[in-house]
Order: C-alpha cells, then structure tokens, then sequence
C-alpha cells in the first residue's frame, strides 16, 4: 500500500497479492480525514468449486486504520497458548483413537483365538497340582514335542492356568474390545435406525431401492396391512413411514453384554474362590477351612470355614441287575460350639450348599476293611488303591495271621475288585 500523489490526501493502493488465487482489479479511493477508512471490493474467486458456479462474485467489506497496527505482544506466551491447545486437542482425540484400536475386528478374532487357545491348553494339562507332579510329567531331559518341560507350566502359570495373568489380561482385553465395538459401532447403529422421516416427493421415493405406484391404494389400509405384518407405522397427513427389525439391532449389544457377563463371572469365580477335595472315610469328621485353598488372589474365607463336617454314613443304590444305581453321603454340619446347623444326604448331582461353599460327591474309594475274628472286633484293615488298566478298581490289604509281634509275620493279601 503506496501514496499515488501528494496532493492527494489519505489516497491509497491495494495490490493484487493481497488475495490467494484470485484475480483482483486495483482501484483508486480517495478518502477525507476521517480517522478510519472503509471500501467494498468486488473480486472473482477461483476456487475449486469454479466448474459450478464460474461467475460468482463476492463482495467484502475492509475497514483499513489510520495508525499502525500495534505490534503482538507476549509472542511466548501465545506460541505457549498454541501448543497447550495442541496438547488438549490430542488428550480430546486419544479416546477415540484408543477405542478406534480396539473395536478392530481382526484384533477382536486374535483375542478369541488366543483365549481358545489357552483354554485348549489348561484342558490337556492337569490343573492344580504340586511342582514334583509336573517335574515327573514333563522332565527336562524328555521334553514334550521337543521343548515343553515343567518350566513353561510353571513360569506362565499353566498349572493355574484359568487364573494365570496371561488368561486373565486376554479376558480384560477382549471385554475391552466388547465395550469398544458396543460404544463405537452398535449404539450409532440403533440411533440410526431409530430415526425416521417422510420422504415428501415422487423423485426422491423413486431413489429408495425398491419402489412402485399403487394408483387406488388407501394410505391407512396400507397402513393396517403393514401393521399386520409386524411393521412400526407413522401417518403424516398424506405420508406414510414404516419399519420393522428394530429389535434385531439391539441383538449384538445383548450379545455383548452377555459375553461381558460370562467373562466377569468367570473371572471372579477363577481369582476370588476356594477349591479343594478330600477322602473321608464313614464316622469321621473334617474342617472345611482345612481342605479349602484359595484359587486366586481375591480369595477372602468366611465365617464358614470353620464348620465341622460329620459323615453319618455312605451307602449306594443298586439296579435289579447288580449295577451301581446312585451314591448317597449323609452329612451333618456342626458349628463351633459344636451345635448341628444342617444336615442333608447328597448324591450326584444333589448337592449341599452352605455360607457360600458348595459340597460335591465326586468319587468313593474303600478306605478300609472290617473283619470279625472269633467274635472278636470288628478290626479296621486299611485297604490301598492299586493301579490297573481299564475301568476296574481294585484295592489291596494285608491280614496277619498268628503273632503281629513277630519278626516274620505271617499272612494273607486280600484284594477286592470293583467293575462298573
């Protein structure tokens, strides 16, 4: 902006520049003494939208001042504005690129594979036993398929394995995936579907994908026969606007939920509960608190591990054919004041349910033998498992015969045979 003439008081110049792709005609404005000057200007765009609208004009108005303008003040400060407004802009779009991670659907089809895959493994690999058992089952010098030995259960924790950090950090990240996918892509799928308007002209019905003319057609039988086919029908004047499977969006987001559920209650169950088994042989009595051991670490015990569990008698339903028909327990359980609070005979699949703690009947064995000698007893022979191929169980156990305290002890093994 230059002074064309002295004479000429407060003229100025406008140079072409001044515009970004523009064209621009400078022209001369002389202005009298007025402490601010304002011009229009007429100016053709060229922009990218030129193919449509070739000879738009557009007007502006500048307002130009007689003093310089004053000089920025604090540049610091305002570059330090910028970046914090940077830095907010990012904190503001990091939810959603973190949710854009994962609501992916190949990451979502890894985690399940990954988590069945975990589960394949604590199904093959015995669960819950002592260190010397899987020192013997997968020795160092035979490993398995060439390199799984003791270490690899034991250091990933696949003894453990539906409790281990590495199941349990799948679980979490599959639910996040569930959350992701609900929230990004479910939700705005139901508002959409929700949503709903009349289309008012021929043209823009015609566009819809199926459309036809029904000349003699009555909007409101129309209506009741839509109606009827299980169809949402609104009326608006002459318009019509039905709908039906809106129900069916809200599927996956059940789905979602139901899963998210079943991973939670799985989750507790694996970290926050006690698990144990133990042989009681008939007449004898257990605490529960001592054959209960905590699964994972929000293991907390009650009040209830301190009852007494007596078992009262053992006896066994039988077929009219000699089968084995049904297992009964009688138990009664005494607090510890030693008063009895419950007692119930369980069977498979019956059974007793206590202060949170469930009791099954999951296997019998003979424990011990008893015997009368010449009215005299009865004497308690104990009766040990013996390993056999097949579905057979047999037991073994020794009966001395003469002196007990002698150095050569004489006698006979006595071996019992159970067949299914």
């Amino acid at each position: 902006m230059e002074t064309l003439n002295s004479s000429l008081h407060r003229t100025h110049f406008l140079s072409a520049p001044l515009l970004h792709y523009s064209t621009f005609n400078p022209q001369v404005y002389t202005l009298f003494k007025k402490p601010s000057l304002s011009f229009s200007i007429s100016c053709k765009l060229k922009t990218s939208q030129d193919v449509k609208k070739k000879n738009e004009n557009v007007s502006k108005k500048i307002v130009l001042s007689d003093t310089q303008p004053p000089p920025l003040k604090n540049e610091e400060a305002l570059g330090k504005v910028e970046r914090t407004r940077g830095v907010f802009g990012l904190v503001k779009r990091l939810p959603r690129r973190v949710l854009a991670v994962f609501s992916n659907l190949p990451l979502a089809i890894g985690e399940m594979f990954a988590i069945a895959g975990l589960m394949a493994i604590g199904t093959v690999i015995e669960q819950g036993e002592t260190p010397e058992f899987y020192f013997d089952k997968y020795p160092e010098d035979n490993p398995v398929l060439g390199f799984f030995t003791w270490r690899w259960v034991l250091t990933l924790g696949f003894d453990h394995m539906f409790s281990s950090p590495i199941f349990l950090g799948l679980l979490v990240l599959m639910g996040l995936s569930l959350m992701s996918c609900t929230y990004t892509t479910q939700i705005p799928l139901v508002k959409v579907a929700r949503r709903w308007k009349f289309l008012q002209s021929a043209e823009a019905i015609r566009k819809q994908e199926f459309s036809d003319s029904l000349p003699r057609a009555s909007i409101q039988d129309l209506g009741v026969i839509l109606m009827g086919a299980g169809y949402e029908v609104f009326l608006k004047g002459p318009f019509l606007y039905a709908f039906k499977g809106l129900v069916g969006r809200f599927a996956p987001i059940g789905v979602h939920i139901a899963m998210l559920l079943i991973m939670a209650g799985g989750t507790l169950s694996a970290t926050g509960s006690f698990r144990g088994s133990v042989t009681v042989p008939q007449g004898l009595n257990f605490v529960m608190g001592d054959v209960l051991g905590p699964m994972g670490f929000l293991s907390t015990p009650t009040d209830s591990f301190n009852t007494e569990v007596h078992v009262n008698k053992f006896y066994m339903d039988y077929y009219d054919s000699g089968e084995v028909k049904q297992f009964h327990t009688d138990l009664s359980l005494f607090d510890l004041g030693g008063k009895e609070v419950m007692r119930k005979t369980i069977s498979v699949n019956d059974p007793l349910r206590y202060g949170g703690i469930t009791m099954y009947q999951t296997d019998w064995s003979f424990s011990a033998l008893q015997i009368l000698k010449d009215d005299e007893g009865p004497f308690n022979l104990a009766m040990a498992p013996l390993k056999v191929n097949g579905d057979k169980k047999l037991y073994g156990t020794f009966l001395p015969v003469g002196d007990v305290n002698s150095s050569n002890v004489k006698g006979m093994y006595v071996l019992l045979a159970l067949i299914p």
